[in-house]
């Protein structure tokens, strides 16, 4: 299972459309947009208003604040490179063909803790997660689409096609999703006057690739529909389609909490996918 070319969009809409119910847009501490975050002051100013909300924190809890002062300089920059190492990771979204200018989502603490308490409210409260929308190529096994299709609200796919080019492209074992095990699961086994024989997986794996192949190829030298008809009939749901799939946060989320521990390994590796979003930590799987 792959996940190429993944694009997260839109935070920036989001974040705002969060704010229309009480009008307190002036209360966002975001950065958005095209940023030369060596060059400018884009990461540092957010930096700074994670590092005063952590100030308020240390007020009520009577303990001192961190400054830029020569006495506690280096407490201050430790402070300071761990929010920029955390924005950097996650608000990153992707890089334009400018040298070191970035497409950037930098989220300050009080637009991240109302969209925190949004979505621990409940889904009805956390609408701007379905504005945040992500794009990516997943392939996959036809049986894992099977199960992916549940989810119709909220996501479009887009899919190569067995109907127009199956027949056009060699069938291989590649072409397939095994497991590495295969030739350890005895299909069947007994004796014979050459002594004893065993069928595993792995061969009855290699007959279907096979014949699938020797389909393709009687149909392509006599166009034949009928040798179409049996291929289409007889692929294994192994076999591997690429689908440009477009989802948002609110689908992930609920992805997430329903999937991730389901016996199917694919679903793992989508969840696993789901964890090196931005922000995903902070915003689809916080609660877990």
């Amino acid at each position: 299972m792959k996940f190429e070319n993944t694009h997260v969009y839109n935070f920036e809409g989001a974040m705002h459309g969060m704010r229309n119910p009480m009008n307190s847009w002036d209360r966002s501490d975001s950065y958005f947009g095209l940023a030369d975050i060596y060059n400018t002051d884009a990461l540092t100013d957010v930096c700074d208003a994670w590092i005063d909300k952590e100030n308020e924190g240390r007020r009520e809890r009577g303990v001192e604040e961190y400054s830029q002062d020569m006495e506690h300089y280096s407490e201050y920059y430790d402070v300071l490179d761990k929010y920029e190492s955390w924005l950097t990771n996650q608000g990153i979204l992707n890089g334009s063909e400018y040298e070191n200018v970035y497409n950037v989502a930098f989220l300050g603490p009080n637009d991240l803790d109302l969209a925190q308490r949004l979505i621990l409210a409940g889904n009805e409260h956390a609408k701007f997660m379905r504005q945040i929308f992500v794009s990516v190529d997943i392939s996959a096994p036809l049986y894992w689409w099977k199960e992916f299709d549940t989810y119709k609200v909220g996501t479009v796919a887009n899919s190569t096609s067995t109907m127009h080019k199956l027949s056009s492209i060699p069938i291989t074992k590649e072409t397939f999703e095994f497991d590495d095990n295969v030739d350890d699961l005895v299909i069947s086994q007994g004796k014979s006057i050459c002594g004893e024989w065993e069928y595993v997986f792995g061969d009855y794996i290699e007959d279907i690739v096979d014949m699938c192949e020797n389909l393709r190829l009687k149909f392509k030298e006599t166009g034949d529909a009928a040798y179409w008809r049996a291929l289409i009939q007889i692929l294994p749901n192994a076999y591997v389609q690429t689908r440009t799939v477009t989802m948002s946060y609110a689908n992930l989320r609920n992805i997430y909490f329903q999937r991730k521990s389901h016996k199917l390994k694919e679903w793992h590796d989508f969840c696993n996918w789901i964890k090196i979003l931005p922000y995903n930590q902070e915003l689809i799987t916080i609660g877990e």
